[in-house]
């Protein structure tokens, strides 16, 4: 999906949704230097596809899911006495299905919402890094919690962050949740744009394919 079809979607979004907006929870905040980083992805996930369908897009996050779920076990229970625990999440196509359907409240991805639900019973702290204007914040920290994620932090751009390089801003959101003494376990997305710049143990990479998903 180009970004100016994701554009039209998310001004949908805000339309559609106006009558929720009340209802929106006010959005947290957020951590330590990440030693290492590895790439989780699938051979799917670097396939370009002329039409990517949902039974196949859900075979391949499911993969990457399978791969990471039990690396993030071990770690998890490894926990240092004193540890603040973080995983840092992508929305669109990532803990949301934004491109397969159009809805509200959004569904979750559930091979990720697996992830999430896992590590929330287990004292992670969930965190969103978005490139979503902060225009619809309240409506995606309502969409998240709706379908089953505990929401410790949001970071949506401001109006400065639209000028930005979307991957230096969301390097720079996971410094800041490493500044309040989080250790990031995991970071969880489908762009290039959602990995790089390190801060974060391992990162995991969901089917993009060739950039047609948002």
């Amino acid at each position: 999906m180009t970004r100016g079809s994701w554009t039209r979607r998310i001004a949908m979004t805000a339309v559609a949704t106006a009558a929720v907006t009340a209802m929106a929870v006010p959005v947290g905040a957020q951590a330590a230097t990440a030693t290492g980083t590895s790439t989780v992805s699938t051979a799917a996930a670097s396939a370009a596809a002329e039409d990517v369908d949902y039974a196949t897009w859900q075979q391949d996050c499911q993969a990457v899911v399978d791969q990471a779920l039990p690396a993030l076990k071990q770690r998890i229970a490894a926990t240092k006495p004193g540890e603040k625990q973080a995983i840092v999440f992508d929305i669109d196509n990532t803990t949301l299905e934004t491109d397969f359907g159009f809805s509200y409240p959004q569904p979750a991805n559930k091979p990720v919402l697996d992830v999430a639900k896992y590590a929330q019973e287990h004292g992670v702290s969930l965190f969103f890094v978005t490139a979503r204007p902060g225009i619809i914040s309240g409506v995606t920290d309502y969409n998240l919690k709706h379908v089953g994620y505990q929401v410790s932090g949001l970071y949506v751009r401001g109006f400065l962050d639209l000028f930005k390089d979307v991957a230096a801003y969301k390097t720079a959101q996971r410094v800041a949740i490493e500044s309040k003494g989080y250790t990031i376990i995991a970071n969880i997305g489908n762009s290039a744009t959602d990995l790089s710049g390190g801060h974060a143990e391992t990162t995991y990479k969901l089917p993009d394919y060739d950039g047609q998903l948002s």
